[in-house]
């Protein structure tokens, strides 16, 4: 016994063990050293919630510019896909006729004007009956509206562009007999344009106009076009179940063609969320957990069930159960035990190469 206590005296940290009778010197194994994490901070972001869609863009305003009167094309002055603006004269029909019946109109008015005036005067003194008055104004009304009605028909012979805008293809040549209803050209003002797409039904209560859009095509490849909702339909479509959308794309550049097919995605319940990265969340079953790092406690680990919203690459909103500015690990989950007290390798701000950090030894620690 003797010779065992010395043994114990000069060496602290030993135990005797007793194996099959026989009492056997172990080392005491010093405790573990604090798990080495790397932590990310939750943080106020602004998010929005997206909504896909398939939308099909229209003119601002558009029209099929068609004859209304059977006539031969005496005259044509536009071409293909020019600009035009309002009232410019786009075809000319044959108006012979039509003129020289105006002229006719214009004196016969101009000649009942002046019987009435003089016949007014007579009457002022005395001179003439009321009931001749009378059948004077009567007669320059009826060659005012004659004149207007001539107007009327010689403007028919003109097609003229009722907006600003380009126009389409020609249809027609010089010469041409042209009857009501033949297509002459299309005319579309492209300064903005309508993108139109359907929503479903379940989205209703958030949509609203101002929202804003983002819409790509596949002839622009990544460009995106953005724009603003104006306005939402009065009715659902019973058989799909959805609501269609109107939304404006600015469109300074005339890159944007009516009937292109676009990838809409609407912005809807623009807030703000706290955000952490994806790697955060631990599940279990249907819940998901985060373990959180608290500071004030010697960096003890706490696991919280949190509940998420939306998803963005790499990063995931926190709706319930965490406050921004608490950090969470992100790195090193599974060799971390609730209740635990932990040390932070890193903070993962975004700025860091992880790889690197995770492969640097941690004091205290050695690589296995």
């Amino acid at each position: 016994m003797t010779c065992i206590h010395a043994v114990c005296r000069h060496f602290v940290p030993m135990l005797l063990l007793v194996m099959g009778g026989i009492a056997m010197p172990v080392a005491l194994v010093n405790a573990a050293p604090a798990p080495a994490v790397i932590v990310a901070e939750a943080r106020l972001e602004p998010l929005v919630d997206r909504v896909e869609a398939l939308g099909t863009l229209r003119a601002n305003e558009s029209v099929s510019l068609t004859a209304s009167v059977t006539e031969t094309v005496t005259g044509i002055y536009f071409d293909d896909g020019e600009r035009v603006k309002a009232g410019t004269t786009l075809v000319e029909m044959t108006s012979a006729e039509e003129h020289a019946q105006l002229e006719e109109a214009q004196a016969m008015t101009q000649e009942a004007k002046s019987q009435f005036e003089r016949v007014q005067s007579l009457a002022t003194q005395g001179t003439a009956s009321r009931s001749l008055l009378d059948e004077r104004r009567r007669d320059w009304e009826t060659a005012r509206a004659r004149f207007a009605a001539i107007e009327s028909r010689l403007a028919d012979r003109l097609v003229k562009a009722p907006f600003s805008g380009v126009v389409g293809l020609r249809n027609l040549s010089l010469g041409a007999l042209v009857t009501p209803g033949d297509l002459i050209t299309t005319l579309d003002d492209d300064r903005v344009m309508k993108l139109e797409f359907s929503v479903p039904s379940t989205f209703l209560e958030t949509l609203r106009p101002g929202l804003s859009v983002v819409a790509k095509a596949r002839a622009y490849g990544d460009r995106e076009f953005i724009g603003r909702v104006v306005s939402i339909d009065s009715r659902i479509d019973p058989v799909t179940r959805s609501i269609v959308v109107r939304a404006v794309l600015p469109n300074a550049d005339r890159a944007l063609k009516p009937g292109l097919l676009m990838r809409v995605e609407l912005l809807k319940n623009p807030r703000d969320g706290v955000v952490i990265p994806e790697t955060a969340l631990a599940p279990l079953g249907q819940q998901q957990y985060v373990l959180v790092v608290h500071a004030a406690q010697d960096h003890q680990v706490e696991r919280r069930e949190v509940k998420i919203g939306v998803r963005r690459p790499g990063e995931v909103e926190v709706i319930e159960g965490l406050k921004p500015g608490e950090k969470v690990i992100t790195h090193g989950i599974q060799i971390v035990r609730p209740g635990q007290n932990v040390t932070i390798q890193a903070v993962d701000d975004g700025s860091h190469n992880l790889s690197a950090i995770l492969q640097k030894p941690v004091a205290g620690h050695t690589q296995p």
